[in-house]
């Protein structure tokens, strides 16, 4: 299934940062994500809003907290990528070498009568005239 993104308000709010639930959604009270379905509702004045990663929604979801629920913000940690990390555990875990020198290719020879290129051994492979 793939999730589709759809403009609304959500978007302008940072990722795991708690803002002013006034601020970003004015309405009506509220129940905190902390305090459970059961507790009494909150006006926006007293709620903080946070918007959470989601593995499968690149969007994120949205949760309400009270003062006393309100999650501490999360610094980003640096994003690394598996091909990343594996270049770093190879070059602490390995000393760099020195590039191999370079060997010259062997300059192509060409029979004189055929026009094809002679192998190694010096013996044309269409005609088996010798080619110094």
């Amino acid at each position: 299934m793939q999730i589709r993104n759809s403009s609304d308000w959500r978007d302008a709010l940072p990722f795991e940062l708690p803002v002013a639930a006034a601020d970003a959604a004015p309405g009506d009270p509220t129940r905190c994500a902390g305090c459970g379905a059961d507790s009494e509702p909150w006006p926006r004045e007293a709620l903080w809003i946070v918007k959470h990663r989601h593995p499968n929604n690149p969007a994120g979801f949205v949760r309400y907290y009270c003062a006393d629920h309100k999650p501490t913000p999360k610094l980003a940690a640096p994003v690394t990528t598996v091909r990343e990390r594996a270049r770093q555990q190879r070059s602490a875990a390995t000393p760099r070498k020195a590039a191999a020198p370079t060997i010259p290719e062997r300059v192509a020879v060409l029979c004189p009568d055929c026009f094809v290129e002679i192998p190694a051994t010096g013996v044309c492979g269409m005609c088996g005239q010798q080619v110094a």
